[in-house]
């Protein structure tokens, strides 16, 4: 089988790890920029931007490609999947009517609240600056201020953290409103996602992302620093009834889809947070998230073409999916200066055969050697039967890397996890 991983970064570069491990499938690959990982699992790449449809779809349909997985949101949103499809390519992700789960914040909430989905906040759609000033000055109380529409996770403003009411009025201003304003949630986040069939969702192992630059939490939001999962694939703060709260939230957002008429299928990724009435949702994503996509193909067991092969026939069912019951901890490195103003073309020093599975992202190679881009460099991901083991295997890896980067030491230790467990607790 001929499968193309549409994407650059360490998130497709863990797709093309989990496809390579069957011997039958030959990967394909196209990417804005060359992802060494990628490549070296590639039988061919195509270096193009991904939300170019025409010339993806050329390069797919000239290789006889048989499926496409879909790895970043902004082509989900160029409508690759219902190109690909009308050419007789099956896809891993939803169609754009789909895709807007993600894509466009508004239709997400009115979507939620037409068919009375549980864990949606608050909300006000503003569609003008003035009207989103309006609501502002009269909200007693804090707000999350979201950009309709995509911004690589880095567009959410929190009035009474980030910004003051007159920081919030002139963030709106400089948006020209079209934003969405909820309930500021106070809680735990994580991270459920799903394969969907179309009507079946199978849940993969709960995560916890870490979107602030620093440790402690601390510094503005990024793409994602790092993420853990426990060998129970839960988490000590998520109670069992919290769990199966979010997955009924995702499986009811699958089936208001397909009442709207945009059947949904490929990955949902569910963003909770754990509050103390129970699972609210922060937002609905399209494809695997990044970090976490590296964490729970790291366990996977299962054929990954197998689930996809299902996924597309409307055929999927737990017993096609299989975790190893074991703890990761995924440690992104950065340029010195990410994500504000990050250090460009630095080389970095990488040791042999480290212990921690590798994935790399925004870096590139020349002559065998590796320098830093604009973004996330690359990212150590540790497997082990423990939290603490799993930890340990990804700091060793990450802290042996010599050049101007660096990482969040915190993730996947116990002293932050305990705070975590804690503050649920005051919480409820």
């Amino acid at each position: 089988m001929k499968v193309l991983v549409v994407g650059g970064g360490g998130r497709e570069h863990a797709i093309a790890r989990a496809l390579s491990f069957n011997k039958e499938t030959t990967i394909f690959s196209v990417m804005a920029k060359r992802n060494p990982g990628i490549a070296a699992a590639a039988e061919e790449i195509l270096l193009e931007q991904e939300t170019n449809v025409p010339a993806v779809l050329r390069f797919a349909k000239a290789r006889c490609i048989d499926y496409a997985v879909i790895g970043p949101e902004a082509p989900l949103e160029a409508g690759i999947v219902d190109r690909l499809e009308e050419e007789g390519i099956a896809c891993m992700g939803p169609a754009v009517a789909a895709a807007r789960l993600e894509t466009d914040k508004a239709f997400c909430r009115e979507m939620m609240e037409t068919y009375s989905i549980t864990g949606c906040p608050r909300y006000r759609i503003a569609h003008t600056a003035s009207d989103a000033e309006s609501f502002i000055r009269g909200y007693e109380g804090d707000l999350a201020i979201k950009p309709i529409g995509l911004t690589g996770g880095k567009g959410v403003r929190i009035m009474g953290e980030h910004l003051d009411r007159d920081g919030a009025i002139a963030y709106v201003r400089s948006l020209r409103g079209n934003v969405v304003l909820e309930e500021r949630l106070i809680g735990e986040e994580f991270t459920l996602q799903a394969f969907v069939d179309g009507k079946h969702l199978v849940p993969m192992p709960l995560v916890q992302d870490h979107k602030r630059a620093f440790e402690g939490d601390q510094g503005p939001n990024t793409g994602g620093m790092g993420s853990y999962s426990m060998p129970d694939h839960s988490l000590p703060f998520v109670s069992r009834q919290d769990a199966e709260q979010a997955f009924a939230i995702l499986k009811d957002a699958v089936a208001a889809m397909e009442k709207a008429g945009f059947p949904y299928r490929g990955i949902l990724y569910g963003q909770f947070m754990n509050t103390a009435k129970g699972p609210m949702v922060i937002e609905f994503n399209a494809r695997f998230g990044d970090p976490e996509a590296m964490n729970v193909l790291s366990l996977l067991e299962s054929d990954f073409l197998t689930i996809i092969e299902k996924t597309i026939a409307g055929t999927l069912s737990t017993a096609d999916v299989r975790f190893s019951n074991r703890a990761t901890v995924c440690k992104y490195l950065v340029p010195e200066g990410y994500p504000d103003n990050p250090l460009s073309g630095e080389e970095l020093g990488i040791r042999e055969n480290p212990e921690a599975i590798m994935y790399y992202s925004n870096v590139e190679e020349r002559e065998g050697r590796l320098f830093t881009q604009m973004s996330r460099s690359l990212a150590f991901v540790g497997v082990a039967d423990s939290l603490e083991e799993a930890e340990k295997i990804a700091e060793d890896a990450a802290s042996s890397v010599s050049g101007r980067v660096r990482h969040r030491r915190d993730i996947g230790t116990a002293r932050l996890l305990e705070q975590r467990i804690a503050h649920m607790q005051e919480l409820r």
